[in-house]
């Protein structure tokens, strides 16, 4: 009970970060193409520390051995997918969440899409999965925390902007972990993913469990909370425009997410910490993905001036 209540308030407080600091990965791709590349780095690197919950437990606790895998072409193409669905949608899979609870409406549009893209391909979660790759506890760990020293060393050399930015974005990572620790697949993107085999398998597969939907509650109460004292809820409809924009886009994201095992929440807080390849590769296609539709965005609107 006590862990459970401790996982809430962490969950709450991630959300509260995630919306203040602005957690998105297309922001930060937006951002280092103006040559502004800090924030990007800072969400790239926000798993780093970790490695410090799990002192918590077993030195063998669950980690890399299980969260790590080969990279395949399913985890570039559903990376770029992701990418390029994100960049119409305006925002990842975080991002999504951040903006439903600053009252943007339409975000709900994007949820369905995105549910919608793990059941049409829910058949095929378990074989575009690669193979698991093994790799050294102890050198994984010896390069965190190498990582780690490095980064707190860097921080010094900020200025105070740069600082409190990059102490939010390894707080998030480091809160992350502890929460995956009493649950692996909370993740907006794991939730998803457990309710489409549900839809497609019927009973053959499991309801998530309650526990799952508390945590993103507490999720979007932490991000609804730092919404209202920011100022920046604003009730926001929609039009049917709008909305199937959204839904297509969603639906791109979903269908990307499940080639690549996840979606960027995943990618981010749980493969690149653990040094997963497939991770690594579906993050990089994402980024590229982003930055394709961002830019066959913005040429479509100029040729409408």
């Amino acid at each position: 009970m006590l862990f459970i209540t401790i996982t809430l308030i962490l969950i709450a407080c991630l959300g509260y970060l995630a919306q203040t600091t602005g957690l998105c990965m297309v922001k930060g791709v937006n951002q280092a193409v103006k040559g502004k590349p800090m924030f990007l780095l800072a969400i790239l690197l926000s798993g780093t520390f970790s490695w410090l919950p799990l002192l918590i437990v077993d030195f063998t606790a669950e980690l890399d051995i299980q969260t790590s895998h080969q990279a395949n072409w399913f985890s570039a193409f559903g990376g770029l997918l992701f990418g390029l669905g994100a960049a119409a949608n305006h925002g990842c899979g975080v991002s999504t969440v951040s903006r439903l609870a600053r009252g943007e409406m339409v975000m709900l549009a994007t949820v369905i899409g995105w549910l919608l893209g793990w059941i049409l391909l829910a058949k095929f979660i378990d074989e575009v999965e690669s193979d698991i790759y093994i790799q050294s506890q102890q050198i994984h760990f010896m390069v965190l925390i190498l990582l780690s020293l490095l980064l707190i060393i860097t921080l010094f050399c900020f200025n105070k902007a740069n600082r409190t930015l990059w102490l939010s974005m390894l707080s998030i990572g480091m809160m992350a972990s502890v929460v995956f620790l009493y649950e692996r697949h909370w993740a907006p993107s794991g939730l998803l993913k457990d309710i489409s085999l549900f839809v497609w398998y019927g009973n053959g597969q499991e309801w998530p469990s309650a526990e799952r939907f508390l945590l993103i509650l507490s999720l979007i109460l932490g991000m609804l909370i730092a919404a209202i004292t920011t100022r920046s809820f604003v009730f926001k409809g929609m039009t049917i425009a709008l909305l199937i924009k959204h839904l297509l886009a969603g639906t791109l994201m979903g269908i990307g997410a499940v080639l690549a095992s996840g979606g960027n929440d995943t990618q981010l807080l749980l493969a690149l910490p653990a040094f997963s390849p497939a991770g690594l590769i579906a993050v990089i296609f994402m980024l590229l993905g982003i930055y394709l539709g961002g830019a066959v965005i913005k040429s479509a609107q100029l040729k409408e001036y």
